[in-house]
């Protein structure tokens, strides 16, 4: 079940906002409070604050706040994300509870073909024939691996081994707690053209989520050519 608040993500994935302790003033008053002051509302000035602090990288007033989020991804983008190290990931386990049987499967369009150098690759569309090809045999591995999964399970073997058998196009859930300059410098990567197909829609989701909530900041950030201070 997808909670109604979240934004739905691949085929089986999404992107929740779980709580959030996120305003454009909490950087406003992280950086005047060098000068002992402190705002109750924002004013214009205040926008051009946050213009040139972002413009000129003063990235700390940025850190005084805080997202929650809850999201579903296949292992392989979960694997990705985890990279950024500047945040809290909690992730569900299958060492504790039964592994998911929701697997990853690209649409036609996202089937692709891999051309070039590492650091230089360009992803070229497949014919037709090809990609559903291609989405048949994840469909063959994948129901394979969880038959495997599920058999070495009810015949006794430990969960914390059997899931050695899953492929990392299984769905997996994390919550995610992050800053809105460690969140920045994931959206300025993550979402970025040179960025893996399925993470870009995630991130996409995220900045969604987090302009919505700090949206004089996410505008600076635009103007700043996406750039994370």
């Amino acid at each position: 079940m997808i909670a109604e608040d979240a934004i739905r993500v691949l085929d089986h994935g999404f992107v929740r906002l779980d709580d959030a302790m996120a305003t454009d003033l909490s950087v406003v008053n992280a950086a005047r409070v060098s000068f002992a002051r402190r705002k109750e509302e924002m004013e214009e000035a205040d926008e051009g604050l946050i213009r040139f602090l972002m413009r000129d990288r003063h990235g700390t007033p940025f850190e005084h706040n805080s997202f929650r989020f809850h999201i579903r991804a296949p292992i392989f983008v979960a694997r990705e994300w985890f990279r950024h190290r500047v945040g809290s990931f909690n992730e569900f386990s299958m060492r504790y509870a039964k592994a998911t049987d929701d697997f990853y499967v690209p649409e036609l369009e996202d089937v692709r073909s891999q051309v070039g150098k590492p650091g230089a690759y360009s992803f070229e569309p497949v014919d037709d024939e090809l990609a559903e090809k291609t989405r048949e045999e994840f469909r063959e591995v994948y129901q394979h691996a969880f038959e495997t999964y599920e058999r070495l399970v009810e015949a006794g073997v430990a969960r914390e081994l059997a899931r050695s058998v899953m492929p990392v196009g299984a769905y997996t859930e994390f919550f995610w707690t992050v800053n809105a300059r460690a969140l920045m410098n994931f959206v300025s990567l993550r979402a970025a053209e040179t960025a893996q197909r399925e993470i870009r829609r995630y991130a996409d989701a995220v900045e969604q989520f987090f302009a919505a909530k700090m949206p004089v900041t996410h505008a600076a950030f635009v103007a700043a050519e996406r750039v994370a201070p």
